[in-house]
């Protein structure tokens, strides 16, 4: 198994592969998860997400067998924070606008930490792609009742947190096997569980939400977090972030397969906009 693990680790071809089937898991697992907030809230689903995954990679690596240097669990710390909080803000994000629309915003993030690695030319046409894109999905102009306002700032922050986990990510990923993720949803389930519990209460002790909530956590953060960490050992943060340029695409898809969420054409251009200028700052 660990052969196996190593494989991936070192072959460009099973990284992508790994990152490509964590991004099919992750979105999915987000669609099912806006169908619960009405139930338990953003927060408690967010709870779940987090909390359970949590447990799942804490039992399956079991990290506290290799102890963490001070410089270590300073940056998993800071890992697993920005994990709870991007969780939390781009479900707050979903609860008000459309999952496809509000993962576009977001992938600005691994499309700004591509861009600042990269100083070619082909970047500032991917740069203008994607500003063309934000410009007719943000609420800035004609109808700007479309979107709700709050949910593309929540989309915005989300970004940013993006950006941070793949610094983060990047910089506890070369500890060994799982260690890295299951610290790091150790430190964000310290952080986002309280919240949870503290706005859905018992409401989250419901046997047919705690059944819906760890499938949540396995598709959205248990088996995409360990497939992304595997595959950050091998792909350099920028074609990290290539890779995820398909965020956007996968999640509109995901809306409207489980959801029922339909993009006006105009919308489904910006995001091949942002997908396309996503691609390009890691283009060869």
């Amino acid at each position: 198994m660990n052969q196996d693990k190593a494989h991936m680790a070192g072959n460009p071809w099973m990284a992508g592969l790994a990152l490509l089937c964590s991004q099919l898991s992750l979105n999915v697992g987000a669609a099912f998860a806006k169908s619960l907030f009405p139930q338990v809230g953003v927060e408690g689903v967010t709870a779940y997400r987090v909390g359970i995954a949590a447990l799942i990679m804490l039992a399956m690596f079991r990290p506290w067998r290799t102890p963490l240097t001070w410089k270590q669990a300073l940056n998993v710390a800071i890992y697993g924070s920005v994990i709870g909080l991007m969780n939390l803000l781009i479900y707050r994000a979903f609860a008000r606008i459309p999952m496809g629309v509000a993962v576009a915003i977001e992938v600005a993030g691994p499309l700004t930490v591509a861009v600042l690695s990269s100083h070619r030319a082909r970047d500032f046409v991917a740069v203008c792609l994607a500003a063309a894109g934000l410009y007719f999905l943000l609420p800035i102009h004609g109808h700007v009742d479309q979107l709700d306002p709050v949910g593309v700032a929540y989309a915005a922050a989300a970004a940013v947190c993006w950006a941070l986990y793949i610094v983060y990510g990047k910089r506890v990923s070369s500890m060994s096997g799982g260690q890295s993720v299951a610290w790091g949803m150790l430190a964000a389930s310290l952080f986002i569980v309280p919240i949870g519990v503290a706005h859905a209460g018992t409401l989250l002790l419901t046997p047919a939400f705690l059944a819906v909530g760890a499938v949540i956590a396995v598709m959205s953060s248990a088996l995409p977090y360990s497939l992304e960490m595997m595959s950050m050992r091998t792909l350099s943060s920028r074609t990290f972030s290539m890779f995820s340029s398909a965020a956007p695409a996968l999640s509109a898809l995901a809306g409207m397969a489980v959801l029922g969420e339909h993009l006006t054409p105009t919308q489904w251009l910006a995001i091949g906009a942002i997908v396309l200028a996503s691609a390009l700052t890691s283009l060869r």
